[in-house]
Order: C-alpha cells, then structure tokens, then sequence
C-alpha cells in the first residue's frame, strides 16, 4: 500500500513570495500545488458574497481559470472539490483539507501518487494544529526581509505620505512574522524556515535544502516554475498567469535605492533586526 502523501503549508506575511514558491515546488514531479487552497476551503462569512471564494461556489466556477490551464469546474481538481465544498459547507476547515486530500490522489495512476500536497495560504494558523495526527504536515514559515516587504507594501500605497501609517506597516511586519514564529513553535509539525532573500538570490539551493528536508531528490525545473508547474492554483497572486515574471525566480533589489526613512529605520530597532536575522537568513545561504 501506498503512503498518503505529505500535506506541506507555506505560511507567513503577505507579499512575501508563497505564489512563487508554490510554482516552484509544483514543478517537482512528486508534488502538487494547491495555491490559497484553505482560503477556498473556508466558510465565507457574512459580507463576503461578492469575494472570490464565495462566488467559486457559484458561476464563477465557470469563468476562473486555474494554473493547469482549465476553467474551475473542468479542473480536476476544483472541479470535483468545488462541488462537494458547496454540499458539506458546515464541515470544519481540517475535514475539507481532508477532503480535498482526497479528491487530489483520487483516480492516479497506481504510482503516481504525489508525495507532497502544497497549500499556500499564508494567513493560516489553524490547520498546523487541527489536522489529524495520521496525516503528515509540514509547514515552510516564508518570511521577507522587512526592507524589501515595506518597500513594496509603501510602493503599492504610494498616497500614505505621513509617517503614521509607514510606521504601522513596519509594526505589522514585526508583529505578524513573530506571532507566526511563536506560534509555529508550537504546533508540534515540523518548521522549515525559508527567507524570501534566500530564495530569490540562491533559488537552486534553496529548492536543494526544501527537498532534503522533505526526502526528496531536487529536479533544476523546479527553477522555471511558470514553464513547468503542475500546480492547481486557484486562488493567488495574479502573477502566477504572467509568463515572464514567473519563467525563473528572480530578485527585486530596488529597495536598496529607496529613500524612505522606514525603511532606514527598521533595522534601527534592535528586536525588528535581530527577527529579521532570524526568520530571514537563517539558512545562510547567502553568506556561502
């Protein structure tokens, strides 16, 4: 009998590289990439009719498209999930991931089952916890170096010129990224810490540590993810259907130019540095 396969959560801040990183290890012939699938997964709360997820359970089906290529509903993947997500709505998150698992290696070819399933959501703090202790979870914690983070965050609001709201997004930074460490710490699931810098700069052995970690062999596709991929991503960035940003992963050092006094600043503050040290460059790749 075959193993079920390794449920692996990319996890962390936002705008922080898990739509790559997902490309990238769906690129792996033994593993699969769901994208924001626990983002699906869960039950829209009131207000959120006309967001992505809920319209997922109706028409929109009909008109997203995934990374394979299919509209939603042709998705073997989705296309199955959407429509039992619709009649076991009330189910908890841990029993539709479940589920979802299911419908993944449903029908494979005896030998293809994939030995790693990918979610990216990285807003996710519950499934570490309250998936059964038979299914294996892995989580990768993806934290960005908080100069480039804000540098991106203050480029996309280029309108907040006080230094109030800069200075919460550096807050937001901190705070997130050490809930998620502490957190982590604590679900009893093997962590993988990754910095973004480190996989952006050092792709291949970053990809190379990834793999080991996971008993793995590395495959160099996995460096062009967007030409190679086999990832089921529904819900993400929307760069994932930009052919050249994701043909190779590739680093943004504009913020080395910027002159935004936050993001001098933040390395300033002894516990934001000594965070970002630890989450983001961990690995030391980029020292060797």
């Amino acid at each position: 009998m075959e193993r079920s396969p390794t449920l692996l959560l990319i996890r962390g801040l936002g705008h922080s590289g898990t739509t790559i990183l997902d490309l990238a290890l769906g690129a792996h012939p033994r593993i699969v990439g769901l994208g924001e699938a626990t983002r699906i997964l869960q039950t829209p709360r009131p207000g959120e009719e006309n967001r992505g997820p809920a319209l997922l359970r109706g028409s929109h089906r009909h008109e997203r498209r995934c990374t394979c290529g299919e509209l939603a509903v042709d998705c073997p993947v989705w296309g199955p999930a959407l429509t039992w997500l619709v009649a076991h709505e009330k189910q908890p998150l841990h029993q539709k991931m479940q589920q979802l698992l299911n419908l993944v290696t449903a029908g494979v070819e005896r030998g293809q089952l994939p030995d790693v399933i990918v979610d990216s959501f990285q807003d996710d703090l519950e499934l570490p916890h309250r998936m059964p202790p038979n299914v294996d979870v892995r989580v990768i914690h993806l934290v960005r170096d908080v100069r480039s983070w804000l540098h991106s965050r203050l480029r996309a609001n280029r309108q907040r010129k006080r230094w109030l709201p800069d200075l919460r997004t550096l807050a937001r930074w901190w705070y997130v990224n050490r809930k998620f460490d502490r957190v982590l710490r604590q679900c009893g699931r093997p962590v993988f810490h990754l910095g973004y810098e480190e996989l952006a700069l050092k792709p291949e052995r970053s990809l190379q540590l990834i793999c080991d970690w996971l008993g793995l062999d590395f495959h160099d596709q996995m460096l062009a993810p967007g030409m190679t991929t086999k990832s089921h991503i529904l819900s993400g960035n929307r760069m994932r259907f930009d052919k050249d940003r994701v043909s190779e992963i590739r680093y943004d050092g504009s913020w080395l130019e910027s002159s935004d006094h936050v993001i001098r600043l933040a390395m300033l503050i002894p516990p934001v540095q000594r965070l970002n040290q630890k989450l983001v460059y961990s690995n030391r790749i980029l020292t060797r």
